[in-house]
């Protein structure tokens, strides 16, 4: 198994310390924090200019770059067109990643479905006849399935329920698609790494991470059946296969889904994650060094990402984006990058 070269806690101590002058600053996704980890890193090894980024959930981070506390936001749901025009802001990808069904059982497989029926409280236990018929010749035990779900505003509960809202029509009638829910069952842990922490605690529970946490705590995951009724491994394969056929020019900002792919090969529950920030910043030049960030990480980061079971963008996007960041614009009205 790989292991990160920095931890999340030592990269969230880092955070909580004085930015200097020179630093980036940034809030929001937890979905990406441990790329973004591991891009600071490098980054700062070869140019002595740090990131300081909060891991505090999607919300966290529309909300910070809405009030201008920071030089981009980070989302994991992407803001929809209306409301970057109303905002002045540019969106982008930065990296792709899945979304995991973390375990503290046996690994076992599961339907899009049956998810849904777990995660609503329908299905139980966890030797339903339903989970059996699925698994044969898995002892699975009898008992409780103790939920989790992320408590606070997620990028990452937004990719889930919209996976769900997608292959169970009582989901989305329900409780539908949000990055905050109305959650039938279950108990709360905040960020992927509250709910991988709490997933590690209770035994026979179920909740839902991005596969480096799951990776990086050793936690156990479901196979999950996709819409050509495959179980592929969550790998950058797998999640690679979900975006080869994306049109990403279907949304403004590049706010796709890339959930419920068709491919033969595709993990059915895949995102991109997105940047946020100002067409005309505040600051041009703190925008500026961001944008040069980022620039960095596309065209250094790749092996960096795949390293940690990220799947960098393909190249064509990546000459997309890099041409959307001309509408970031100075007071005369210059790209500032």
């Amino acid at each position: 198994m790989r292991k990160f070269a920095i931890t999340a806690a030592a990269f969230a101590a880092m955070s909580l310390s004085p930015a200097k002058a020179a630093d980036i600053t940034g809030a929001g996704a937890t979905f990406p924090f441990p790329i973004y980890a591991k891009w600071a890193e490098a980054y700062k090894a070869a140019t002595g200019i740090g990131l300081n980024y909060q891991s505090i959930g999607s919300g966290g981070g529309i909300r910070q770059i809405r009030a201008k506390t920071v030089d981009f936001g980070a989302t994991d749901a992407p803001v929809k067109g209306d409301e970057l025009t109303r905002d002045g802001m540019i969106q982008f990808p930065m990296v792709m990643g899945g979304v995991v069904p973390a375990l503290n059982v046996a690994g076992i497989g599961l339907t899009g479905p049956l998810l849904g029926d777990i995660f609503l409280g329908n299905v139980k236990k966890w030797n339903d006849p339903k989970i059996v018929a699925l698994n044969p010749g898995v002892m699975l035990p009898d008992a409780t399935i103790n939920v989790v779900y992320r408590s606070d505003g997620s990028g990452t509960t937004f990719v889930w329920t919209e996976y769900l809202s997608l292959v169970s029509d009582e989901w989305k009638t329900k409780i539908g698609t949000n990055t905050s829910v109305q959650w039938p069952v279950g108990v709360g842990g905040r960020g992927n790494e509250g709910v991988s922490g709490t997933v590690r605690q209770i035994a026979n529970s179920i909740g839902y991470v991005e596969y480096a946490y799951a990776k990086q705590n050793n936690l156990s995951y479901a196979l999950v059946q996709n819409k050509a009724g495959n179980f592929p491994v969550p790998d950058d394969t797998s999640f690679q296969a979900a975006a080869s056929a994306a049109d990403w020019n279907a949304a403004p900002g590049f706010g796709i889904s890339l959930n419920n792919q068709a491919a033969p090969t595709a993990w059915p529950i895949v995102s991109a994650t997105f940047i946020l920030m100002y067409a005309k910043p505040a600051d041009p030049a703190k925008s500026a060094a961001a944008l040069k960030f980022f620039d960095w990480a596309f065209a250094n980061g790749d092996k960096l990402a795949t390293d940690l079971e990220y799947v960098p963008m393909p190249a064509p996007v990546k000459a997309q984006v890099r041409a959307s960041w001309k509408a970031v614009v100075d007071t005369a009205g210059k790209p500032v990058f």
